[in-house]
């Protein structure tokens, strides 16, 4: 979910929470390639929550704390990032059996309280495509702590090269082509995203499964633009987006619960994960346009042995520990 810079993951590499702990094994992890190819290192991140470049620009996607680092495919996440070390890690395969029923989280209703924005920028930085709304957007409610507001920071996107894999959950094993994370943080407690990061009650994900069917119109206004972001750096606006439109229809709002991490370095936890039960759908055509993405400047030599295309973005499902799903439906 979350960019790393300058990094290439051969198929067969699958990174580890540490030195000795393997991620949880299933026949969808078995096929879905660890990570998507990339040239450089300077490209900022979607979910990578520590900021390194302040001053950049007054509003920017999530960067990550690694820029410019050296990092080679031999050297396993938990060398460099105590983190990624820990117990809660994110993703996880979703047992829809061994999940808990909890009422408690209808007593309050999840409220996602989006507004239409104009004039979002959307970007292509070599890792994913993520959309930076500008409207105040927040969600309350459910499994969120009372009283307290978190405000929608970017959207952004994670998709195989096959249909057969691309989501960074799964469900009883299976993978969906493609998920899309609305990420928050709790502007009530912290005056920032840098702030909220890693602390207790500091961001929630909204995630929702993608899968192949009818044209997502909501998404239209994005797929329509994605030629023109073809290359990692380039930037577009779109003139109107609902992030409502994201969201599944409201008599179809079950969801999972259950509290995780960011999936890439520095893969900090205290991050609360809400997992919409049923998928969006998009056509095949508007997956396609996310498969045309490039991770390499235009005009610039792809990472040796690459293709070029950007894909196979997620992390592999990690050890579910003694952490305890929660549903909000039988």
């Amino acid at each position: 979910m979350v960019p790393l810079p300058s990094l290439r993951y051969p198929a067969s590499f699958s990174p580890r929470l540490g030195n000795d702990r393997q991620p949880r094994a299933s026949a969808g992890d078995v096929t879905r390639a660890a990570f998507a190819t990339h040239a450089e290192a300077d490209f900022p991140g979607p979910e990578v929550l520590t900021l390194h470049a302040r001053a950049r620009a007054p509003r920017r996607h999530l960067e990550p704390a690694i820029a410019g680092m050296d990092f080679s495919p031999s050297v396993e996440w938990g060398l460099l990032f105590p983190q990624a070390n820990g117990e809660y890690q994110s993703p996880i395969n979703l047992n829809s059996r061994e999940a808990l029923y909890d009422p408690v989280l209808l007593e309050v209703k999840l409220e996602p309280s989006y507004v239409a924005c104009r004039d979002c920028e959307v970007i292509n930085d070599g890792r994913t495509v993520h959309i930076l709304p500008k409207s105040k957007s927040v969600v309350t409610g459910g499994p969120l702590p009372r009283q307290q507001e978190f405000k929608l920071h970017e959207v952004c996107f994670h998709w195989g090269r096959e249909n057969q894999r691309g989501s960074e959950h799964t469900v009883n094993f299976k993978a969906f082509p493609m998920e899309l994370h609305l990420i928050h943080w709790n502007s009530t407690i912290y005056s920032s995203i840098d702030e909220a990061v890693g602390r207790r009650q500091g961001i929630v994900i909204i995630a929702l499964f993608v899968q192949i069917g009818q044209e997502h119109l909501g998404l239209r206004a994005v797929t329509d633009i994605l030629p023109d972001l073809q290359y990692k750096g380039k930037t577009k606006t779109i003139h109107f987006l609902n992030p409502n439109t994201l969201l599944p229809d409201p008599n179809l709002r079950d969801y999972w619960v259950y509290e995780g991490s960011l999936t890439m370095p520095p893969c900090s936890e205290n991050v609360t994960w809400v997992l919409y039960r049923y998928p969006l759908t998009v056509s095949q055509q508007q997956m396609d346009e996310f498969r045309r993405l490039r991770t390499h400047r235009k005009g610039e030599e792809p990472f040796e042995g690459s293709d070029s295309l950007l894909g196979d973005n997620f992390r592999p499902t990690q050890p579910l520990s003694d952490r305890v799903v929660r549903a909000s439906f039988r």
